[in-house]
């Protein structure tokens, strides 16, 4: 395939830690994310081109959790998401801290949980993607 008959897109994730250092993962929703199995995951979603990144950020962790971040956040991994032909996905996790209870909306997000390190490492229902970070890179 032409280098030019791909598209490429770019994703923001935010591993989000409380004060109580437990971490936030919500599971999708299989009506609307039928590729996701209900799996659990961090927050995030696609960039709107021509925006700053953090902006992205900032805009997904509202629209998912109605929550601000309260820090800055760090960049902990790129990864390479090829699901497809003709399309090439670059998803970018960060770490970052939030107050507060989300709300999540039934229609995106079955539900939400906070875990320790060792419970993140030991759940066996989350997002291929942010398991192979936890597997292969220490973030947390």
């Amino acid at each position: 395939m032409p280098m030019g008959d791909m598209q490429l897109q770019v994703g923001v994730k935010v591993l989000l830690k409380n004060r109580e250092g437990k971490y936030l993962l919500l599971r999708r929703s299989p009506e609307k994310y039928p590729g996701t199995k209900g799996m659990w995951d961090i927050i995030g979603g696609r960039i709107n081109p021509g925006t700053p990144l953090l902006d992205n950020l900032k805009r997904e962790v509202m629209e998912e959790t109605g929550l601000e971040l309260t820090s800055a956040v760090r960049l902990v991994a790129a990864q390479d998401i090829l699901r497809m032909p003709g399309r090439h996905v670059v998803r970018l996790t960060y770490v970052g801290e939030i107050n507060g209870e989300p709300k999540v909306d039934g229609a995106d997000h079955l539900e939400y949980g906070w875990f320790t390190p060792d419970e993140l490492r030991r759940h066996d229902d989350l997002d291929m993607y942010f398991k192979e970070l936890l597997t292969n890179r220490t973030i947390v």
